[in-house]
Order: structure tokens, then C-alpha cells, then sequence
């Protein structure tokens, strides 16, 4: 259970870091914007990836 609330709050973070850096700087420009976000998501997979997973 507790393996499920650690992925939940992970997703939750992600969510923020993304939410946080959209309003931040890159209101207007949507190809900034979605290059960014993928950025995000990719180092945040790579974290879990790297650290995070168990085998």
C-alpha cells in the first residue's frame, strides 16, 4: 500500500513542477511550453528509473 502512495505523490509532484514552470515562464508559447513539459517528464522518468524502481 504504502508502494502505491509513494507513485501517487511522485505523480503528484510532477504535476506541480509542471503546473509551476507553465505559469512561471511560459504562459503564451505553446512549443516552448510542450518541449518543456516533455523535458520534465522524461527527467522525472529517468529519476524513477534510475533511483526509485525496485527490482
Amino acid at each position: 500500500m504504502s508502494r502505491h502512495v509513494a507513485g501517487v505523490l511522485y505523480v503528484v509532484a510532477m504535476a506541480a513542477v509542471i503546473t509551476g514552470v507553465d505559469f512561471a515562464f511560459f504562459r503564451n508559447r505553446f512549443w516552448e511550453r510542450l518541449t518543456v513539459n516533455i523535458g520534465i517528464v522524461m527527467v522525472f522518468a529517468a529519476f524513477y528509473l534510475r533511483f526509485l524502481k525496485r527490482p
